[in-house]
C-alpha cells in the first residue's frame, strides 16, 4: 500500500513565506515524477511545480522566481518553498507521485489529500 501525505500549509500574510512538504511511503520500488498542483475555489487545478528522479525541476510561470521545488530521494519527499506569497496563491495544494511498487509494476499516480494555503492581504 502506498500513501502520499502533504504537510506544512497554513495562513500567512501577503509577502510572507511557507514551505509545504510531500512524502510518499509504503510499498515503493521507485518514484519517477513528484509534483505539486493547486486548486483555488472555482478554478481548475493547475500544475505548480514538478521534479524528476534525476533532479530536473520545473515551475509554472505564475510562480517562477517565488517558488522553489526541491527533492530528497532518500526520504521520498519533495519540498515546495513559497516566498513572496500573494493572495492569489491561496488554494489547496495537492501533491502527486508516480510510483512503481515493484520492478514489474508499470507504475501509477498517487495523490495526496491536499493542504490548504491561505494568503491574507
Amino acid at each position: 500500500q502506498v500513501q502520499v501525505v502533504e504537510s506544512g500549509g497554513g495562513l500567512v500574510q501577503a509577502g510572507g513565506s511557507l514551505r509545504v512538504s510531500c512524502t510518499a511511503s509504503g510499498n515503493i520500488f521507485s518514484i519517477a515524477q513528484m509534483a505539486w498542483h493547486r486548486q483555488a475555489p472555482g478554478k481548475q487545478r493547475e500544475l505548480v511545480a514538478s521534479s524528476t528522479s534525476s533532479g530536473r525541476t520545473d515551475v509554472a510561470d505564475s510562480v517562477k522566481g517565488r517558488f522553489t521545488l526541491s527533492r530528497d530521494n532518500a526520504k521520498n519527499t519533495v519540498y515546495l518553498q513559497m516566498n513572496s506569497l500573494k493572495p492569489e496563491d491561496t488554494a489547496v495544494y495537492f501533491c502527486y507521485a508516480d510510483i512503481q511498487t515493484s520492478r514489474w509494476d508499470l507504475g501509477q499516480t498517487y495523490w495526496g489529500q491536499g493542504t490548504q494555503v491561505t494568503v491574507s492581504s
